[in-house]
């Protein structure tokens, strides 16, 4: 055979090499229809894959930890075999150095919401049209018992109608904060980087900026949110909006300025020039659906607008069953609570009749906020990592339920609360940095309740602050059975229970018996100890 014909030989056999390679390659795409074992061979593998990236960033981060431990142990250890002069200068060394370890950074990887990947699952999402059929029958035992009462069709909606009662002022007051968290705090930070090497005494220029942003903060993130809930009388869910925009935009804020200035000071220290973050970087994070500051976040290709859509209709959805709900199994029973005589046997009956509406309302709140408002904005944003939440229905323990029930939230109050207490303290302390953390989270919470409800009344404050620390404790990382998932479970339903209760009695008896002369005492008693008209 000449070269020539040879060389043709060889690169016929190589193209059909390659085509047979390229087929292989392809052949799970062109999978016939009726075939269903190959197609759930496909999904299998596609789930199995996603799983293993989640995977690998908790892995991470595990190993991290525990290499770091490992590390402190070793150098504290080897720091016994010197001199004792000696051997204290090595302590604080390795102090300063395992304080500096402990600032673990976030780390933002692509990865969908659990229960996306768990609703391709056929078993689950049997269990997601249960819930369906359910809000359906609620909805057709509403209609007919309205017709039945009334003699005709009754679609008033009138607690929607009180619910959001003056809107249009809520959504007013949350652009005014919007623009003044855009604007104002980079700004500041502009202003602060332009002039941090011209200034005489960079010091107490740094500490008047400080001050003059937080008298900003306090005027417009403080007071007008409240000032504009209480003086326009807010429906409920209205102030809901105000409040809880009003705390979003001070974390997003803080988040921002924290993660900013260090790369600036050392840029400064460095080259004498240091320069704020891009603008559109700030923009997109006060849309973003985290509260960890990153100049970069995972993005996905392209924007899935019929998964957006399907998620704003599950949020209309949520809305509505949280409507039948109050309705039925709710407003019926304590609207004429309070004129009855008190007694221990009626409040009893009451919180355990208020576990199932409240177990309702909490998944309701979660389903609707955590997975389908977020999931709808990170879309929308291309935003990539889906982990709002883990999958905190598996906890055998408060403080894993803690931990993996909002992890955006969370994620904030462990880097900017609970780890700067622990580099302050220098890694003393940690029981006392978790305490503060959760006291701060308590506050916040009963703080929302308060303003949004227009009464004080503790309960959310005490099952928190207090019940919620014990448990934190008792039940730990330790309890593994799943005889510790139920007794988690039995727990939640009674506090559900406990706060559905006492906030609907208290919330009756401020409307049956007002009070005649507004005290101090008289404001933060509760109404429901003593009405009974």
């Amino acid at each position: 055979m000449e070269p020539r014909e040879l060389g043709t030989e060889n690169l016929r056999q190589r193209r059909s090499q390659e085509k047979a390679q390229k087929e292989e390659e392809e052949a799970p795409q062109q999978v016939p229809n009726g075939d269903t074992k190959h197609l759930d061979i496909i999904t299998a593998h596609i789930q199995w894959k996603r799983h293993m990236e989640a995977m690998k960033s908790e892995l991470l981060e595990q190993v991290h930890t525990q290499l770091s431990e490992l590390l402190d142990k070793a150098l504290e250890e080897a720091a016994y075999s010197f001199p004792p002069r000696l051997r204290n200068g090595l302590a604080k060394q390795a102090n300063r150095e395992k304080s500096s370890q402990q600032e673990k950074q976030k780390v933002f990887v692509e990865r969908q919401s659990l229960l996306d990947e768990l609703l391709d699952v056929e078993h689950f999402r049997t269990i997601y049209h249960m819930f369906v059929a359910m809000l359906c029958v609620f909805a057709v035992s509403t209609v007919v018992v309205d017709f039945i009462d009334e003699g005709r069709l009754v679609l008033d909606f009138e607690l929607f109608i009180f619910a959001f009662g003056k809107l249009h002022v809520a959504l007013f007051a949350w652009l005014c904060m919007f623009l003044y968290t855009l604007v104002v705090p980079y700004k500041a930070l502009q202003i602060w980087t332009s002039c941090l090497r011209t200034v005489r005494f960079p010091k107490l220029f740094t500490a008047a900026v400080v001050v003059a942003l937080l008298l900003c903060h306090t005027a417009a993130l403080g007071f007008y949110p409240i000032h504009t809930v209480v003086s326009y009388k807010l429906g409920p869910a209205s102030r809901f909006i105000v409040i809880l925009e009003q705390i979003r935009f001070l974390m997003k804020s803080h988040a921002f300025l924290r993660e900013s200035v260090p790369p600036i000071l050392c840029a400064v220290s460095q080259d004498g020039k240091g320069h704020p973050p891009e603008f559109s970087t700030y923009l997109y994070f006060l849309f973003c659906p985290t509260l960890i500051y990153r100049e970069s976040y995972p993005r996905t290709p392209y924007v899935r607008w019929r998964y957006v859509i399907n998620n704003f209709a599950k949020v209309l959805g949520c809305l509505f069953y949280g409507y039948f709900i109050l309705e039925r199994l709710c407003i019926p029973v304590f609207n004429n609570m309070s004129k009855q005589p008190f007694s221990t046997k009626t409040l009893v009956l009451s919180i355990f009749n208020a576990t199932l509406p409240g177990t309702f309302l909490l998944l309701l709140a979660f389903f609707a906020f955590l997975h389908c408002w977020l999931n709808a904005f990170a879309e929308m944003l291309r935003f990539a990592d889906r982990m709002f939440y883990k999958d905190w229905w598996n906890s055998t323990s408060f403080s894993t339920y803690y931990r993996t029930w909002n992890v955006v939230v969370h994620d904030w109050l462990y880097y900017y609360i609970y780890q700067e207490l622990v580099w302050l303290l220098r890694g003393r302390a940690r029981v006392g940095a978790m305490l503060f953390a959760f006291i701060v989270s308590a506050v916040v919470h009963e703080y929302v309740f308060t303003v949004c409800f227009g009464f004080f009344y503790p309960v959310m404050f005490t099952l928190f602050a207090f019940f919620g620390v014990i448990f934190n404790f008792i039940l730990n990382d330790k309890r593994t059975s799943p005889v510790w998932n139920v007794i988690m479970w039995t727990f939640l339903y009674v506090g559900q229970g406990i706060q559905v209760c006492l906030y609907c009695q208290e919330w009756y008896a401020q409307i049956h018996c007002p009070l005649k002369e507004r005290t101090f005492w008289g404001i933060v008693t509760p109404r429901s100890w003593s009405c009974r008209s």
